[in-house]
């Protein structure tokens, strides 16, 4: 059993939680599906508004599933988690992501 389908398995059993969903999400990117792993980091920042790391990912899926703006709005809503959390490392990452991608839209 794929980590995919144990994590979905609990999920199915009632198990929902940021951390699973993030979890999900990531093994989704990994996989090469950045649809449904957007579905799953917007479900873990849902949960848990402020987990940066969930925000990262979650504008990368997007950035990768085609939506430039989606990605650059939960960008920039994650550098806004991670200051609340203290958390210096993602935000400076997320501005970073998040300039780049302007970049590459202009």
């Amino acid at each position: 059993m794929s980590r995919i389908e144990q994590f979905e398995k609990m999920l199915a059993g009632g198990q929902d939680g940021a951390l699973l969903r993030f979890s999900l999400g990531n093994e989704y990117l990994a996989a090469d599906d950045p649809a449904r792993a957007a579905e799953h980091l917007r479900a873990a920042v849902n949960h848990d508004p402020d987990y940066s790391a969930a925000w990262k990912a979650l504008g990368t899926a997007l950035d990768r599933a085609g939506d430039s703006a989606a990605a650059m709005a939960a960008w920039r809503d994650g550098v806004e988690a991670a200051e609340r959390r203290g958390d210096k490392q993602a935000a400076k990452e997320m501005r970073v992501f998040h300039r780049r991608l302007e970049k590459r839209g202009q």
